[in-house]
């Protein structure tokens, strides 16, 4: 299955502006559109609850797509679950993957937080990583991953400007 990671970070790589976790409060209106457009064209998103949480209330549920969040108490989001629009797994990742695999997917947009996207890429599941970067400087906020131990090659693929102010969307390989 392939794993594309997206998510959009300030200059200095922060995924929230400090204990924000509203990210359209200063993200691009280009970088919405892409995201929007991906999520457009996947049947399969996947997600940690702090995401989900922050994201829940604009969150469109489609018979068409399935919306999985990894959460390590998938109990307390019982009353959530739609059965095959959005449901709630403590699964690794890699187990994830092979149950989905196995059910026909091929593709998996991944669009979770530090947590999440330092998990998959730490067990080297991630193929395609799109990254906008805003032109903003946050002194604090989260990070694109969480300050373990990961080494991992990259290749551009595509680079675009996305408005005058100088937004960017650039997106790599993940060399395995």
């Amino acid at each position: 299955m392939k794993v594309i990671l997206v998510a959009v970070s300030s200059v200095n790589g922060k995924l929230t502006k400090g204990n924000e976790t509203n990210i359209y409060t200063w993200a691009s209106k280009e970088d919405s559109e892409i995201y929007f457009s991906l999520i457009e064209k996947h049947n399969l998103i996947v997600m940690g609850s702090k995401t989900y949480e922050a994201a829940r209330k604009i969150i469109k549920l489609k018979a068409d797509k399935l919306r999985i969040v990894l959460t390590r108490n998938p109990e307390k989001f019982k009353d959530d679950i739609v059965k095959g629009m959005l449901e709630f797994s403590s699964e690794s990742p890699r187990e994830l993957i092979n149950r989905l695999g196995k059910q026909g997917y091929t593709k998996m947009l991944l669009v979770g937080g530090v947590e999440i996207n330092t998990i998959f890429l730490k067990n080297s599941l991630v193929d395609e990583l799109q990254l906008t970067i805003e032109p903003l400087i946050f002194g604090q906020g989260k990070n694109l991953v969480s300050d373990e131990e990961l080494d991992l090659s990259l290749e551009l693929i595509n680079i675009k400007k996305l408005n005058k102010k100088g937004t960017i969307h650039l997106i790599y390989k993940v060399n395995k």
